[in-house]
Formats: C-alpha cells, structure tokens, sequence
C-alpha cells in the first residue's frame, strides 16, 4: 500500500503541526475578518436601509458555493499525483485564488461584485481548506489526534482574531481586505515548503459517474459517519445563528457606540477563552481514548452562552456570553475533529470525506442568514434568536451520543 493511503504510525512533530495551524489561521482570517466585520460595514455603505438583507444574500451565496467546493476540491485532492503530494498544490492555489478574491472586494462598491467577490473567496479558501484538513489523517496516527486537533481548533479561532484585529486596525474596508489577503499568502509558505506531503504511485483512474456517486455517503451504511455529520451540522448552525449577526447585534440591541471594535473585543475574549482549552481537553481526551463525552458538555455549555445573550442584550452580558462560547467551543472543536477522523469510511478518500463533513461547517451559513434575518425582523428579535441557537446547539450536543464506534 502507498504511503499516501496507509493508516499513519509515526508521531508528527511539533514543527509539521505549527504549520499546519498556521496555514488553517491564514485561511480562517479569510473567512471571518470578512464575515464579522467587513461584509457588515459595506453591506451597511452600499445599503444602508437594507443592510441585514444585503449581508445575508452575500453571505448565503458564498457558503452555498462553499457547500459544493470544499467536497469536490477534497476529492480531486484525493486523486492528485503531483510530485509535490496530493495536498500541496492545492493549498498553494486556494490561497492564490482566495487572495484574488479578497482584493476583488477590498473594490467592490455594488452588491454584484461583492458577490463575485465573496464567491470567489468562498471557492478557493475552500480548497485550501479541504487539503489542509485531509493533511491531519493523513500524516497524524490516532492517538496524538486530540491534540493535534486541539491546536487546528485554536487556528480557527486565532484566524478570527487575527481577521477581525486585521479588518478593524489597518484602517478602511479596503485596506482590511488586502490585509487579510496578504496574510493568507504569508500563513501557507510554511507548510507548502516544508509538508512532507506524500504522492500517489500513480493518477487513479476519474470515472465521471463513480466520481459523482461517491459524494453520497450512505448513512445507512456508515450510521456511525451520518450521525457525526448532523451533530457537527446542529452545532455549527447553532453557532452560526449565534455570530453571524454580531455586529449588528452590538449595534442595534447592545447599542454599542463601535460595534466593530467590539466584536474585537470580544473575539479577543472569545479566543483567549478557547486557547485555554481546545488543546488541554484534546489531550485529556487522548489519554482516556473518549470523545462522546466531551462534546456533550462542550455543546451543553455552548447553548449557555447563547442564553446569556438572549436574556440580557448588555455588554456586560456580551463579555460573559463570550467567555461561556469560548470554553464551550474550545472542547468542541479540538475533540469532535478527532472523532470525526475515527468515523472516515476510506483512507482513499480522506480529503473528499472530510469535504463532505465540511458541508456540515458550510451549509449552517447557508441555512443561517434565512433563518436570522425574519427572526429578528419580524419574530422577536434577538431574544428569540439567541433562544433557538441554543436549543439548536443541545440538541446537536445530545445526539452525538449516538455514534457507537467512537467512545
């Protein structure tokens, strides 16, 4: 069996994992200095009157096109036989193409091209995403798993942070966008030099038909993957309904007299607060080979935070919902990725599998903006949102405890 496929024995070094991470911050600042703060402010200069509807349809476009890149990027990425490796190539060109997306908006003045430009994003940052994230299975044998999933989960929410800092300090849209831009070239150059990424002996033959089936992964079959999928599902759209009007929630119901300085603020809290333990509750998890268990209470803990915010609309309120979420999610991130690797049908088609788990990540998004903008217009607000993001988010807490191969 090639390299490229076999179940990884050897333990990475802490010099792999650091670049890893950093490549999964450069591609995380991407996403949210953009979704937090700076598709919020020029919604809001292109549409004042409209800017909740403008920043949902942007937004929702752009995870709709996330939904089906990230999968299909993986697969190819599956059957790529670059001398570079099968994951390379496409971490280097997803974030080429994600920073050409970004400077696309760091322009955009309509809402046309704030769609092509968010698209775009959406499509190669994607790729990039699906390669690095298949990279962990590959090269990282399962005990060492939690905590090398702790740190990945500490890129993501650093990537926020240092996304958010990006978009709120350089000063202007537009210098926000091309800062985010520069630092996602500057995050991959460690890993795309220095990877060790495997190849493949030989291309594997692309049958059009076989390729497309493929994407369906029977939850029949695979219960124990299907019910991972909807669990990651359930919390991630619990999140999401959470974050994505932050903003505007600070704004309108905090009334906050910077709203984008206190999303920084409280990311900073958000992110300090998952630091603290995403990789402590990965390794715990390591050593006592459990995972059910710590995404149960991490999902609990989430929907707390969510209540904090839909009772008290303070910023006293804020920083303690912050501090809850981040807790929450630190334990959710680092110990569901490890689960969700011990759930992968095939070491063939770990990139393409785990794109398939990433809709999980990306269609919340899609899902999201539909769900907030006529709950908050029309359905009680922001009470009401924070209220059904924390029933959403028990309720994906609950079911994980139905995957039975994974302890």
């Amino acid at each position: 069996m090639s390299l490229a496929l076999a179940e990884p024995t050897v333990l990475v070094r802490g010099r792999w994992t650091a670049a890893v991470v950093l490549a999964n911050v450069g591609v995380f600042a991407a996403f949210l200095g953009p979704i937090q703060v700076l598709l919020a402010k020029q919604s809001e200069a292109v549409a004042a009157d409209n800017k909740e509807f403008v920043f949902g349809l942007v937004t929702g476009i752009g995870a709709a096109v996330s939904v089906v890149a990230n999968p299909v990027a993986g697969a190819v990425s599956d059957r790529t036989a670059s001398r570079f490796g099968r994951r390379v190539p496409w971490v280097l060109g997803g974030a080429l193409g994600g920073a050409a997306g970004l400077l696309v908006l760091s322009g955009a003045s309509a809402v046309a091209v704030m769609v092509v430009g968010w698209c775009l994003v959406q499509l190669f940052c994607n790729a990039l995403l699906a390669a690095i994230t298949a990279a962990v299975p590959d090269r990282v044998p399962k005990l060492q798993r939690g905590v090398v999933g702790g740190w990945v989960a500490l890129a993501q929410t650093l990537g926020a942070l240092v996304g958010v800092g990006l978009a709120t300090l350089v000063g202007g849209v537009g210098f926000g966008y091309i800062a985010c831009a520069g630092f996602l070239l500057l995050s991959v150059v460690p890993y795309v030099l220095k990877s060790g990424d495997q190849r493949l002996p030989e291309k594997p033959p692309l049958v059009w038909q076989e390729f497309v089936k493929s994407f369906w992964v029977s939850p029949r079959r695979y219960p124990d993957f299907g019910w991972a999928w909807l669990t990651r599902f359930l919390l991630n759209l619990g999140n999401g309904l959470g974050t994505l009007y932050l903003f505007f929630y600070l704004q309108d119901a905090v009334e906050y007299g910077d709203p984008g300085t206190g999303v920084l603020i409280l990311t900073a809290i958000y992110s300090l607060c998952v630091i603290l333990t995403a990789v402590s509750s990965g390794s715990w998890s390591d050593r006592l080979g459990r995972r059910k268990v710590f995404v149960t209470w991490a999902g609990v803990v989430m929907a707390g935070g969510a209540l904090v915010l839909a009772v008290r609309p303070t910023w006293t309120a804020a920083v303690i919902g912050a501090v809850i979420l981040g807790i929450g999610f630190g334990v959710y991130l680092s110990v569901d990725f490890a689960l969700l690797t011990e759930v992968l049908p095939s070491a063939r088609d770990r990139a393409k599998d785990l794109g398939v788990i990433n809709i999980a990540n990306s269609l919340p998004q899609v899902i999201a903006p539909a769900i907030a903008a006529p709950v908050v217009k029309l359905f009680g607000g922001y009470p009401v949102l924070y209220a059904l993001a924390a029933a959403i988010t028990l309720a994906g807490a609950v079911l994980v405890n139905k995957v039975r191969s994974v302890a």
